[in-house]
């Protein structure tokens, strides 16, 4: 007989499986090398798979890998100049190459400018496809690696990696393009959201130290003890730089991640500020972008001496007095006697940044400002010059410990401010598979 109750739950299953089945959420671990004080993400890749470190670079476009030493693998292929894919890359670039074939060197090549935006420095780079591998995730603990097909990415070469993290061979791009790893991972599966989120580690490299990267998914976020830190999230907008970067593909905008901040503040107590540099003009300069190629924060000359002079006077409301001889390249720099240390690192003034709207603001405490060199704590502020291309460049410390999570497709940025407030940090992520 028929039941059409049961018939409406047979339905409701079945889409449940199908669903859950088109969607799948990734993640890699980070690491922080500490002679740079960079962050490198690990992923499989090659054939048969080979663990690589890359440079995790959140404004790059395309990832990509060291091709002229020892790169070997059975399933590489290279693009034609006149293929499909690569007339979506939008290079307007093709090339040959008349040494031995092989990785990186083929006739009527597809080609691309990879850019170590450390040191500045880009070069010309032939496109290949290979197998790739990433670790699955429920949240909650990695779930095992799913191989994906024909992995885009861009050869570079072994003078471009002078920079970068200790071990690294590339670069692995984050930023706002059809083919950086972010939008590649959400083609792998017909539902899985253009979303991704990292968790930058403040200890040096080492199994403990492991902080994380999760794409495909807007959580949960599980850190140890059990903390979802998805449900701390505030969101602002993303900002479009109509500007080109570093790279000469001179008709694309830039890959970079740019958010609206309005003022700063620092102890509660507004900053006197150009407010014509906090904003982005048609030439593309000005600003505030997140960076993980710059170890601090680095900012426009003006900015710099309006925000130290602020940050000096509210520390000596707190008895603390900086030193003569601050050490090079910070201009403000404490006595580490006179600094209490708090769980959410030194006791020293916090810094808010306003951003879209006037109660929504991001709370930068201690441990995501200050910098210990000897005997003296440090503000990680660095002097950018007269005229730089942004305003705000906000370094890996100012957003090491924080949950940051990129919507591309509601172009907004979602921040945790500090785990540390929740007694949980980056490193809190369990990397103990469940299968």
């Amino acid at each position: 007989m028929y039941n059409p109750t049961s018939s409406t739950l047979i339905i409701i299953f079945l889409f449940t499986i199908l669903h859950s089945s088109s969607q799948q959420s990734y993640l890699t671990p980070i690491t922080k090398d500490n002679s740079t004080n960079l962050y490198t993400l690990s992923l499989y890749l090659k054939t048969p798979l080979q663990v690589t470190n890359l440079h995790l670079d959140l404004g790059a476009s395309l990832t990509w890998v060291d091709c002229t030493r020892r790169y070997k693998s059975s399933s590489y292929k290279h693009l034609l100049y006149n293929e499909t894919l690569c007339v979506d890359l939008n290079t307007g670039i093709y090339g040959n190459c008349f040494k031995k074939p092989g990785p990186g060197c083929s006739i009527d090549s597809c080609e691309y400018f990879p850019e170590n935006s450390v040191t500045r420095q880009t070069a010309i780079g032939q496109i290949m496809l290979d197998s790739l591998a990433v670790s699955t995730t429920d949240g909650r603990n990695p779930n095992g690696l799913r191989p994906i097909k024909d992995y885009v990415f861009s050869c570079g070469n072994t003078k471009l990696l002078r920079g970068l993290p200790n071990g690294v061979t590339g670069v692995a791009a984050l930023g706002r393009f059809n083919y950086s790893l972010p939008f590649q991972l959400s083609k792998t599966s017909s539902s899985s959201p253009a979303i991704f989120a990292v968790c930058l580690p403040s200890s040096t490299a080492g199994t403990s130290g492991n902080g994380v990267a999760f794409f495909n998914t807007a959580g949960p976020y599980y850190f140890s003890p059990g903390i979802d830190a998805s449900k701390l999230l505030i969101y602002t907008p993303l900002i479009l730089n109509p500007s080109r970067g570093t790279v000469p593909i001179y008709w694309l905008p830039s890959s970079e991640y740019f958010i609206g901040v309005s003022a700063i503040k620092v102890n509660n107590k507004s900053v006197k500020l150009n407010e014509t540099l906090l904003k982005i003009n048609e030439s593309g300069f000005g600003g505030t972008k997140i960076s993980t190629s710059t170890p601090y924060t680095v900012v426009h000359t003006a900015v710099l001496k309006a925000v130290t002079e602020k940050f000096v006077a509210e520390a000596k409301s707190m008895n603390l007095t900086a030193t003569e001889n601050p050490v090079k390249p910070f201009n403000v720099c404490f006595p580490v006697k006179a600094i209490v240390n708090t769980r959410v690192g030194p006791a020293v003034p916090v810094i808010d940044l306003v951003l879209d709207k006037p109660g929504i603001y991001w709370r930068i405490f201690g441990s995501n400002l200050m910098v210990r060199v000897k005997d003296v704590w440090c503000l990680g502020f660095v002097d950018g010059g007269l005229e730089p291309r942004t305003s705000i460049v906000f370094g890996g410390l100012m957003i090491e410990d924080n949950l940051l999570q990129f919507d591309l497709a509601q172009k907004r940025l979602g921040f945790s401010s500090s785990l540390l407030l929740k007694s949980t940090n980056c490193a809190n992520f369990s990397f103990t598979s469940q299968n």
